[in-house]
């Protein structure tokens, strides 16, 4: 029967051989009367036949023996002690003959150092350990795959290369770390494969896509893809300056995305852009419209369309809905050649529950919580673990392959306010207090701080910016003074606020002014971001056109107004995309934008308003140097209430060019209203909601010559003409 037994055998056969590297391939051999020897062993289903063959003088050894009907095969010599290299003839089940590697024969391909790193949970260049990478091993081409599963009792790669029989390729386990691998010869780029997954625990076993895999198949099919990606990067220039561009004191102005409904092809069944296509319209429609970044709804692999995207399968792969990963590297590289950034959206807080990806991925609760905590309750999705150094490391690692591996500017993390409390959406009793009787959920802050720190380390010229909608404070100040770390934070508390004022009648907007008034008081707490985000033209909320009061000239006006307002006021920008065009219908993920809108010259007037807030915001230096800084802001009268009408100076290094804006948010023209002015001279309208090539009125000021007349405790003032439902900005000539 040959000098394997049974009892190994048959664990091989049943698939719960936890050690296979220790059985099959080359092993040495002592004999009876201690002359040494060698052994291979094989096991293959599918396999009549085998051969052995010396690599070295191309020579057949011999048949090895059919020990076992289930496919086990061995061959055993005493004329030679010395491990050589070896390959297999074979007769398949079909009678087809062919040469292969054995993949047993070659050793573990992880270093010592990355073994190290990995316990460590401090293996921050995951990717290029886990996964599945093209090698040359002895001259032998063929793919290396690695994958965590430290409970699992066996882990093989099945793929149409095995007839996705997971006894065929068992892997090596690395019981110190909890890593399985397996080299397999002879495999190539694009080949479809999943682990198959056995724990040791209640005979669990599914086949699981790779967590760290570069390449999905097209959803509803869950395979991973073997990719190699050849990109050469084109944007050397951007990377060089990309630091400047980033401080504080620069403008930016982010035009968020989401790529399958931002434009499709109508002839061709309304499918999606590629990757490719998107990058010959994108960034030049961005450039034109004079945005500083583009920010993506989740491009990451996805299983469900109507998630757009937020509920992540592949941290580490792009959708391939839209194409290759290649292709999002050239799109992000377009943009960065026009001069425009990439920020992505990325999804720390929950994963789904579709069984082929990370949910209960070795048998257990791995990459989530085992308690009550492991449940997100508005999504209906699993949290991840954050106070495993293996789930750090995997998230912080994803954080780093998406700007390194495709440049992305910056990281916007979805829902941060979700990972910090550990009641959020929860009722009473559905939760526990932490270990100081808090609802804070110290792990998941823990875990924010180190992934700030990490990310701004490797790379010190991102942005990372929080979708966080509560309170907590110092989520844009350094960790080493109890901050989260961010660079910044949407400015929600504007959002709501602004949004709310704006849907009322102009009637009885004076009984809401501290609504437009209120954000004030904390717009220099952090350093925020204002978002009219996707978050408010979905889910019943209507389109920013379809908040606003009125007919359809004071929709239009209420709109512009907004715009005016909102470059104004102290903060980088965030405008989703079709706001920009008044797009009236409520955002849909499954359909393109109403682009034949722009037939008519009232949404033409929107767009050309919104490309001329961005360059006048970007140009002077008054509305962007201070945005994140209380000198760059001062009231002039906040105390109208009654009108509807507020003014404010916005200021800069350079005092002389402050921006002086008054905002009339009623339908009412104000003729000769008085406004307190910081100097004498001449002031010049350089920006007014209401002219004519916007679809305004055509109510405009000629330069203003100020007046010695003290007003609202400054000692110069103007008269100015308020336009209805206007924003107007003057700066000195």
């Amino acid at each position: 029967m040959g000098r394997v037994g049974r009892e190994v055998m048959e664990a091989l056969k049943g698939g719960y051989m936890a050690d296979p590297f220790s059985v099959l391939g080359m092993h040495p051999l002592r004999g009876t009367v201690d002359k040494p020897g060698v052994r291979i062993c094989v096991f293959n289903p599918y396999w009549k036949r085998v051969w052995v063959i010396d690599k070295g003088n191309e020579t057949t050894l011999g048949e090895m023996e059919k020990v076992d009907d289930a496919g086990f095969f061995e061959w055993v010599t005493y004329d030679r002690s010395d491990l050589f290299p070896y390959c297999l003839r074979v007769v398949g089940d079909d009678d087809q003959e062919f040469v292969m590697e054995d993949p047993y024969r070659f050793p573990s391909l992880i270093g010592e150092w990355d073994l190290f790193l990995f316990g460590k949970g401090e293996h921050f260049r995951l990717w290029e350990l886990l996964g599945s990478h093209l090698r040359v091993v002895d001259g032998v081409c063929g793919v290396h795959f690695v994958v965590w599963a430290p409970n699992a009792l066996r882990v093989s790669v099945v793929g149409d290369f095995n007839r996705w029989d997971g006894r065929v390729h068992p892997m090596r386990f690395h019981p110190s770390v909890g890593l399985w691998e397996i080299f397999i010869p002879g495999l190539e780029e694009g080949l479809l494969y999943k682990y198959e997954v056995r724990s040791r625990y209640g005979g669990y076993q599914e086949m699981k896509a790779d967590p760290v895999g570069f390449l999905y198949e097209m959803r509803p099919r869950s395979g991973t893809v073997v990719f190699f990606s050849r990109y050469r990067w084109n944007d050397g220039e951007w990377m060089e300056r990309r630091k400047e561009l980033h401080r504080l004191d620069q403008p930016i102005a982010i035009y968020e995305v989401h790529l399958g409904s931002w434009r499709r092809v109508v002839e061709e069944d309304h499918r999606w852009l590629t990757y490719d296509e998107l990058a010959e319209q994108l960034p030049h429609y961005v450039s034109e419209m004079g945005f500083t970044h583009i920010e993506l709804l989740p491009v990451m692999e996805h299983p469900l369309d109507q998630s757009w995207g937020y509920q992540v399968i592949g941290y580490f792969a792009p959708t391939s809905r839209y194409g290759s990963p290649d292709g999002l590297k050239r799109l992000i590289d377009r943009c960065h050649q026009l001069g425009i950034g990439v920020i992505l959206d990325w999804v720390p807080a929950h994963f789904p529950k579709d069984m082929h990806g990370l949910v209960f991925f070795d048998g257990t609760h791995l990459y989530e919580y085992g308690d009550w905590r492991g449940d997100h309750p508005d999504w209906g999705t699993k949290v991840f673990n954050f106070g495993s150094p293996m789930v750090r490391n995997f998230l912080i690692a994803s954080a780093l392959f998406w700007l390194k591996e495709f440049h992305a500017d910056g990281l916007r993390i979805d829902a941060v306010a979700s990972m910090v409390y550990l009641d959020y959406s929860r009722r009473e009793g559905e939760w526990q207090p932490n270990s100081f009787g808090g609802r804070e959920h110290l792990e998941a802050i823990d875990f924010i701080k180190r992934l700030n720190e990490i990310v701004h380390k490797e790379c010190p010229d991102v942005l990372m910016i929080a979708e966080e909608s509560t309170a907590w404070p110092s989520v844009t100040r350094p960790t080493y003074i109890g901050g989260l770390g961010f660079d910044f934070k949407w400015n929600m508390g504007w959002m709501n606020d602004t949004l709310l004022y704006f849907s009322k009648d102009p009637i009885y907007r004076k009984y809401h002014h501290n609504n437009l008034t209120f954000s004030l008081w904390y717009a220099f707490n952090e350093n925020f971001i204002l978002p009219l985000s996707h978050d408010e033209v979905v889910h019943g909320k209507g389109s920013l056109i379809g908040k606003m009061p009125g007919d359809d000239w004071q929709k239009f006006a209420n709109l512009r107004a907004l715009f005016g307002l909102m470059y104004a006021h102290p903060g980088k920008k965030l405008l989703y995309m079709g706001s920009e065009i008044g797009q009236w219908r409520e955002w849909n993920y499954a359909e393109s934008l109403d682009w034949h809108l722009l037939k008519w010259e009232p949404h033409q007037g929107v767009q050309r308003l919104v490309a001329d807030l961005n360059r006048i915001y970007r140009s002077e230096r008054s509305l962007n140097e201070w945005d994140c800084d209380s000198r760059g802001f001062e009231w002039v009268d906040f105390s109208d209430a009654s009108s509807s009408v507020v003014s404010f100076l916005r200021w800069s290094r350079n005092w002389s060019e402050c921006i002086l804006v008054v905002a009339n948010l009623t339908p009412v023209v104000r003729w000769d209203y008085r406004i307190g002015a910081p100097f004498l001279g001449t002031w010049k309208e350089i920006m007014n909601t209401d002219w004519e090539r916007y679809g305004g009125s055509g109510l405009t000021n000629g330069p203003r010559q100020a007046d010695e007349i003290p007003w609202a405790g400054r000692p110069f003032s103007l008269s100015l003409t308020l336009p209805p439902l206007s924003v107007v900005y003057f700066k000195r000539a």
